[in-house]
């Protein structure tokens, strides 16, 4: 997907660009490719980029560990602020407070919009955090073999030769 040049979008017909998705992304390991579409509309002074998108990707259970597929569906719209200080290079500290009314993304409104970049946050804000192969899964069960517990590690054998040897 090739980046957007935000002056060149206000030109397109409605101000809008819809581009369909049919591709592996860069940096998400996907069974299939990421299928849907990205629309963006330019309206003055901000983006309205909405999304629809599915994929499939391979997890691990938390529980049992065995790997298992999962659909991504992403079904999304987001609001990216046109600021001409964006350009600018701030030199923050590594630490600060930031209010929530702080917390937006924003572009220049002479730079670029990249929908690729975009779709891959989009899809890994939607990976599940608590990943289960079925929400009944026991887990990994122990086993109760006795000859199992008995059976002493090689790397510890001469450390055993050596307890044996000595006077009880």
């Amino acid at each position: 997907m090739d980046a957007i040049y935000i002056p060149q979008l206000t030109k397109a017909p409605e101000r809008t660009e819809e581009i369909q998705v049919k591709e592996f992304l860069s940096g998400l390991d996907t069974l299939t490719p990421v299928r849907g579409r990205v629309r963006v509309q330019h309206c003055g002074n901000y983006l309205e980029v909405s999304g629809q998108a599915e994929t499939i990707i391979t997890c691990t259970c938390n529980r049992c560990l065995q790997n298992y597929n999962y659909r991504l569906v992403v079904d999304t719209s987001e609001i990216i602020w046109l600021d001409e200080t964006v350009e600018q290079e701030v030199f923050l500290p590594l630490e600060r407070e930031i209010a929530v009314e702080d917390l937006v993304e924003t572009l220049s409104p002479h730079g670029y919009f990249d929908p690729g970049e975009w779709l891959y946050e989009q899809v890994c804000l939607e990976i599940p955090q608590r990943q289960l192969c079925d929400t009944n899964c026991p887990g990994i069960q122990p086993s109760h073999d006795p000859a199992s517990t008995s059976t002493v590690d090689r790397r510890w054998a001469s450390l055993e030769a050596l307890k044996k040897q000595l006077p009880s």
